[in-house]
This record gives structure tokens, sequence and C-alpha cells, in this order.
């Protein structure tokens, strides 16, 4: 029984600088000294009843909707405001990246074979 007297305290304590804390504009309903005295003097009903309806809360974040996915290009410019930002997903960073070391690997496959070709043509 002690436990819950406890959390009861505990939930009294941070309702109480809950309100002390909050600005005027924030508190709903009743003046910021009536809730203390509903939240002292009755503290379970106090507790809930500021929670649930006596402050007012942050505007909800609505997360982004994922977007469908698009070909893989260039990053568009950025606004002279700030520094470049990437657009592009993780996975068309990835693949964006797989492509380029290919073409890194083909590239030196090239110039090995040319230059195989060209020590080849001198020694005939």
């Amino acid at each position: 029984m002690w436990i819950l007297s406890l959390i009861v305290l505990a939930a009294m304590i941070f309702a109480i600088v809950d309100i002390v804390r909050r600005d005027d504009s924030q508190v709903k309903l009743m003046p910021k000294a009536l809730w203390l005295i509903l939240v002292i003097l009755v503290p379970l009903i106090g507790i809930v009843l500021w929670f649930a309806i006596g402050r007012e809360y942050p505007e909800q974040v609505s997360w982004p909707r994922p977007r469908a996915p698009r070909a893989a290009t260039a990053a568009p410019p950025a606004p002279s405001g700030g520094p470049a930002r990437d657009t592009r997903t993780t996975e068309q960073q990835l693949a964006d990246l797989e492509r380029e070391i290919e073409e890194d690997r083909l590239r030196a496959e090239l110039a090995r074979r040319r230059a195989e070709r060209g020590d080849g043509s001198r020694a005939s």
C-alpha cells in the first residue's frame, strides 16, 4: 500500500512542478493557483484532471509520408542559404556507390588491357 502512496506523491510533485513552470497561456479552464490547490487537496483526482484537461500539449508532429522511389539522379542543387543536402534515400546512395565502384573497376581493367596491348605491339 505504501508503494501506491509513493507513486501518488511522486505524481503530485511532478504535477505541481509542471503547473508552476507552465506559462499562464498554456493553462486551461482555471488559473494556475486553483490547479495547485486542487492537486494538493485532492491529489489523485487533481493529477488526473490536470494532465487530462488542465494543460495544453504541443502540436503533434506528423511524420513525413514515404515517397515513391525515383530514378537515381544527382541531388538537386541546394538553396543558396546553406550547405548542400543529399535528398537521396540510403538505398539510392548505396546503389550509386556500387555503380561508381563497378565503373572504377571497369576503367582500371580497360587501362590494364590498353597497357598490355601497347606493350605487346612494341615487342613485335
